[in-house]
């Protein structure tokens, strides 16, 4: 047995994904955002959270996922990526998870149509389960953080 990990577990288009606990800030409901100009079309726009200008992404458009309607279910994940805050919305946030270390294998070259860059690996939950964990760093790169950053001041 390698050491436990704690997941966030959520759905986006009928796969269930993860990020490490430690990563999340909140998770909180659809709410409006204030679209930026000149953002990328997956960057929905930012939105005030609790006196913080956060921005928000949403995963399928970065993943080149079909959009779809955000539903009651919709959540906006907050995770921190090199000391910024980002949301990232989702189908819906599932669970939480323990994901033992030694469970988790190196990501294919493609998953799901999602570069193997953007997966830090594959967790196989149970017989039946397999959950797909983010590299945040690359879900997000360097340059996109920059202009990230430059939206919250």
């Amino acid at each position: 047995m390698g050491e436990e990990i704690k997941v966030i577990v959520f759905a986006l288009a009928h796969e269930e994904y993860g990020v490490e606990v430690e990563r999340v800030r909140t998770i909180e409901r659809m709410q409006p955002m204030t679209r930026v100009p000149k953002t990328p079309e997956f960057v929905k726009g930012v939105i005030n959270l609790r006196g913080v200008v956060t921005p928000v992404i949403d995963l399928r458009g970065r993943f080149g996922f079909e959009e779809s309607e955000y539903t009651d279910n919709s959540r906006i994940i907050i995770v921190a990526v090199n000391d910024i805050e980002v949301g990232l919305i989702v189908d819906a946030a599932n669970d939480v998870i323990d994901v033992d270390t030694d469970c988790i294998d190196d990501p294919p070259e493609v998953v799901g149509g999602i570069k193997a860059k953007y997966l830090r690996g594959i967790a196989k939950v149970s017989d039946t389960r397999l959950l797909i964990l983010l590299n945040l760093e690359e879900v997000l790169n360097k340059s996109e953080i920059v202009q990230l950053e430059n939206l919250e001041e």
